[in-house]
């Protein structure tokens, strides 16, 4: 039944996918061809000539990757929900059918990792075009990338079920999507933090998400920290859909 649920948000858009190519993909490529070329090439020309041992472009992608794959669910998961929620109530409808809690969750969960797999198939094509990933293992960085938007998209779901205005989503992307996204080894190794500073990156999930889509562009990825990143990932998820079903049914079930 959540398959249903699935086919609104899908023909929904289809009808604004036009307004998701400057979010989805132009940012990211700004990025990557700012930081990766523009300060890259200050960096390989460095005394340390790159991060690593490699180039700062290459350095860099896959860390993109990831955090894009963050920014799209998280978009995808806050005023979205909210609006379904209170102002469009696409929930009120479907629940008014023959579709339950979870059928409404997983649903519109799956078109948000439809999402985040567009976005980061079409970034990883730019990223080899630039010349900045060139192992096939990069592929594996894709499903690495979906994991990663649900790892977010269903904690954040939970949030946006029980907010009654955009004020939350203020605190969130200030105070905790931005500050992920510079400090969890997008840009340089979480190594060069201070000690606690470090410690508190790795616990994010993006930290995991980098490591993971790094070591596998890199091919420096070995199968015990890869299970224990994906581990990890899948912990976020499990819990996120927990607590996101737990918040659609206060909101939404009299």
């Amino acid at each position: 039944m959540w398959a249903r649920a699935f086919s609104y948000w899908m023909a929904s858009y289809r009808r604004i996918w036009r307004g998701s190519l400057v979010s989805g993909f132009l940012n990211p490529v700004l990025f990557l061809a700012a930081m990766g070329i523009g300060l890259g090439a200050l960096v390989d020309n460095g005394s340390a000539g790159g991060v690593q041992g490699v180039t700062y472009l290459t350095f860099l992608a896959p860390g993109i990757l990831a955090a894009q794959a963050m920014q799209t669910a998280v978009f995808e998961s806050t005023f979205p929900v909210l609006g379904a929620v209170k102002w469009q109530r696409q929930y009120h409808a479907m629940l008014a059918a023959p579709l339950g809690v979870p059928d409404l969750v997983v649903g519109h969960l799956v078109f948000v990792a439809m999402r985040v797999a567009i976005t980061s198939t079409a970034f990883l094509l730019i990223t080899v075009a630039f010349g900045a990933i060139g192992s096939w293992w990069a592929v594996l960085t894709l499903p690495v990338a979906v994991l990663t938007g649900l790892a977010f998209a269903a904690p954040v779901f939970a949030l946006a079920a029980r907010q009654d205005g955009p004020g939350g989503f203020n605190m969130l992307f200030r105070f905790i999507i931005m500050p992920m996204f510079l400090f969890s080894g997008t840009f340089f190794p979480v190594e060069q933090l201070p000690a606690a500073l470090e410690l508190v990156a790795m616990v994010t999930p993006l930290w995991h998400a980098v490591e993971l889509c790094r070591g596998l562009a890199l091919e420096t990825m070995t199968m015990v920290p890869a299970l224990g990143h994906v581990a990890y990932l899948l912990l976020w998820v499990g819990a996120g859909l927990w607590l996101a079903l737990a918040s659609f049914r206060k909101r939404l079930v009299l």
